[in-house]
């Protein structure tokens, strides 16, 4: 199930990791995504937001 943050758009990214010997295989690197109730054009709905945007104040919280 792919899940990105709904504010900035950020999901799972993808890249080698390289070993000392310089073997290479394949890498995910996966947001803190998480599921939250805010407010969105005024009423509360659940929506998949990072940390990131969640810590910077780019969505407020319903209670």
């Amino acid at each position: 199930m792919a899940r990105r943050c709904e504010v900035c758009g950020k999901q799972k990214q993808f890249g080698n990791t390289i070993s000392f010997s310089h073997r290479r295989g394949n890498k995910s690197w996966s947001p803190n995504i998480r599921k939250v109730k805010a407010l969105v054009n005024g009423s509360p709905k659940r929506i998949n937001v990072c940390t990131r945007c969640l810590r910077s104040g780019k969505v407020e919280r319903a209670l």
